[in-house]
């Protein structure tokens, strides 16, 4: 079975989505075959891949999420040899009001990551920024969560809220459930604060705080409105 990561913050603008693209690309660029899920409704890791709009309607989480297809007849290529996306856009939205009253609404996305998807090692599930239903299947479905989280004042507070979430989940829905990390993302060495929240983040977690802290960079921002991972980018 593939390692199945859901790249979890109900706080946007953190960096879930660089992070998903980022992680994958590397990935596959070292011959890892990896599938992107696009569970957010923006569809920003969608067009930070290039999909095609026509591409999009045609196939999209929201149609394995509510059974209309196999979440395998909606993976896309991208540019990137071994990368692989199941793209979303705006219709995911109202998959969490359409799922609500569905028997095992929680576990859709589990149901459809079957046996046929073996093909991959890496299976990466971009979350939006919400604890809402959505979210609740990427946990339900995946083998392990990250954190991302933006080194700002707030960051300490969101991780609570995040891990007492996953922790429900363990509980009640997935118990094999396990922690990737926590990740500190938008770095600025320049700045106290910055360098701050990573000294309170180590002191917290530990261990469990990744060594490498992803850095405040221009071109890694510039890259998605090219279409490119950061790493093929630049």
């Amino acid at each position: 079975m593939p390692r199945i990561i859901a790249i979890v913050n109900q706080k946007g603008g953190v960096g879930k989505t660089t992070t998903v693209i980022n992680v994958g690309a590397s990935l596959a660029l070292m011959g890892k075959k990896v599938l992107l899920v696009d569970l957010d409704p923006q569809g920003n890791l969608s067009a930070g891949l290039n999909v095609a709009p026509e591409l999009i309607q045609e196939k999209n989480a929201y149609n394995a999420l509510v059974g209309q297809m196999r979440l395998l007849d909606t993976i896309v290529e991208t540019s990137v040899e071994n990368l692989f996306v199941v793209p979303s856009d705006s219709n995911l939205a109202g998959a969490e009001i359409e799922l609500v009253d569905v028997e095992r609404r929680e576990f859709r996305l589990k149901d459809s990551l079957s046996a046929e998807l073996d093909y991959f090692d890496f299976i990466m599930i971009d979350c939006p920024p919400s604890l809402g239903l959505l979210t609740l299947n990427a946990l339900s479905a995946a083998t392990h969560y990250l954190v991302p989280l933006q080194s700002e004042f707030f960051a300490l507070q969101g991780l609570t809220n995040i891990l007492r979430t996953t922790e429900l989940v363990k509980k009640h829905f997935n118990p094999p459930l396990e922690e990737e990390g926590i990740l500190l993302t938008m770095f600025d060495g320049r700045s106290n604060l910055s360098k701050q929240v990573y000294q309170e983040m180590r002191q917290f977690a530990g261990d469990r705080l990744f060594a490498t802290v992803i850095p405040r960079r221009v071109r890694l921002a510039e890259s998605t409105s090219f279409g490119k991972p950061g790493v093929v980018y630049d």
